[in-house]
């Protein structure tokens, strides 16, 4: 008899729908569940309703240029609820020092800048969410 292993799903926090589309395709290829939210405050929403203890969510990938609350301050927000162990990765085409250093005093895992190509997506995603 074998253990199967689940992927945890990942959830995709981006105002661009063509990137939000790219990325869902990218990791269901990959056999990740996907959530999705246009942006942090519909995120955090999507949290609230989320199994309680979030042990099914393996990573939140966020953009950091997005309306009504930027990336970082999504990220604040994620870092004072029950999914603040649960890594975060930012993808965008910012890459001033300044910016990843915001990033990583508020609890960012990892930066990845645009463009990226899937296996290299799919790397950062296994060895984060397990």
């Amino acid at each position: 008899m074998t253990a199967t292993t689940t992927k945890k799903a990942v959830l995709i926090v981006d105002d661009s729908a063509t990137m939000r589309a790219s990325l869902e395709f990218m990791l269901r290829e990959g056999g990740y569940p996907v959530l999705v939210a246009e942006s942090g405050p519909k995120a955090l929403k999507l949290l609230e309703e989320f199994p309680a203890g979030g042990g099914g969510l393996g990573m939140i990938i966020t953009d950091v240029n997005m309306p009504e609350m930027d990336g970082i301050a999504f990220v604040r927000e994620v870092k004072h609820t029950t999914f603040r162990f649960t890594p975060i990765i930012v993808l965008t085409t910012e890459s001033e020092a300044e910016k990843k250093n915001r990033g990583r005093e508020a609890g960012v895992s990892g930066w990845m800048i645009k463009p990226f190509g899937p296996q290299e997506l799919l790397a950062v995603v296994a060895k984060l969410s397990s």
